[in-house]
């Protein structure tokens, strides 16, 4: 796996500088709370949903892709499709008006986005014997 060169940042820094990010966003998310409307109108909504679906299909495809060719960044490419499906069951059912639209983005949720980002997960955590099964079930195929 590679790694950070020593002199891009020292690393006594990372973990504080990561901490504190964490403790600014919380003040920073209840002043969000508290002057965000409940209602809002966007433009665009159509473009913004299609470019994420398309990003969500490119991290998938990456991910595939980097298992097939035993891609040191594979991991990394199943946890970013991890987290973006998450993130698409979250806002499928957060933004969801109808209880139409609720239902269908539970299902959703439930039968396919959350046990897929739940198998990149394990994927990520586990990409490389993944990655040894799958090469040695092609080698026992073409026998």
């Amino acid at each position: 796996m590679a790694t950070l060169p020593r002199d891009l940042v020292p690393y006594r820094w990372i973990a504080p500088l990561l901490a504190l990010g964490a403790v600014v966003l919380v003040p920073w998310t209840l002043v969000l709370a508290y002057r965000l409307p409940a209602r809002h109108t966007a433009q665009h909504w159509d473009v913004a949903w299609v470019g994420f679906d398309i990003a969500l299909a490119g991290a998938l495809a990456a991910t595939g892709w980097a298992v097939a060719r035993r891609s040191e960044w594979a991991p990394a490419a199943a946890a970013i499709a991890a987290t973006l499906l998450i993130c698409d069951a979250w806002f499928d059912n957060v933004l969801a008006n109808t209880r139409e639209e609720h239902i269908e983005a539970a299902v959703e949720a439930v039968l396919i986005e959350i046990p897929l980002a739940l198998f990149c997960v394990w994927l990520a955590l586990h990409c490389e014997q993944t990655v040894d099964a799958v090469l040695d079930a092609v080698r026992r195929r073409r026998r």
